[in-house]
Parts: C-alpha cells; structure tokens; sequence
C-alpha cells in the first residue's frame, strides 16, 4: 500500500501562486503514475496532472490548467509537487494527490482517469479570490 498526505493549501488572491505537496510513504516504489485532482463543491471530481513516477515522462495536463501549473517530484524524498501559478478563483476546490500502480489501467483509461489510481490522499484546501 502506499499512504499519501497532501500539504501546501491555503487561501490566495487571483494571481497568486502556491505549491502543493504529497507525501508518500509505504510501497512508494511500485507505483508507477502520479496526479493530482480536485474538485470544487458541486462539481466532479477532476484530474489536473499526473506524471510517470519512474522517470518523470509524460507530464499532463488538463487543459484549464496548461501553462499555469506545473507537475514535478522528488523521487529521494518520495515528494510529488503541484506548483500552481496565476490562480483564479475556478482553481478553488480541495486538491487530492494520487498514485497508480497499474500500468494496464494507466495505459488504456487515461494518466487522469479517475479509475486507474488506486491510492489517495485526504486532500489540502486551496481557495483563490
């Protein structure tokens, strides 16, 4: 199992910028995709960036957020990082961390497809107005 603990959220103006954190712990190794997710009260549940754990490919992206966030880790420190710049107040929601270990699931649902990731943090608060 791997454990997943989301930090970083806070409550910023439009424009501004935060970075979320996750980190994780237990059979960390096995996993191979990494995203992050949010959803705001109301809405679904939405993907916004994964990333190939192993060896950091294959960032994506939803397109709400492309050019604005950037995915990134730290695989010594079992980190994945959500840097999150130009916020707007659609970016509000609570944002989860999750990891996949199933490369089949991955592969033929989507790096941001809800079903393939198997592991999930609680979620960190970010609010923009």
């Amino acid at each position: 199992h791997v454990q997943l603990v989301e930090s970083g959220g806070d409550s910023v103006q439009t424009g501004g910028s935060l970075t979320l954190s996750c980190a994780a712990s237990g059979y960390y190794w096995r996993t191979y995709c990494m995203g992050w997710f949010r959803q705001a009260p109301g809405k679904e549940r939405e993907g916004v960036a994964s990333i190939i754990r192993r060896d950091g490919t294959k960032p994506t992206y939803a397109d709400s957020v492309k050019g604005r966030f950037t995915i990134s880790k730290d695989n010594a420190k079992n980190i994945l990082y959500l840097q999150m710049d130009n916020l707007e107040p659609e970016d509000s929601a609570t944002y989860r961390c999750a990891a996949s270990w199933d490369v089949t699931a991955i592969e033929a649902l989507g790096r941001m497809a809800d079903p393939a990731f198997g592991y999930w943090g609680e979620g960190t608060q970010v609010t923009v107005s």
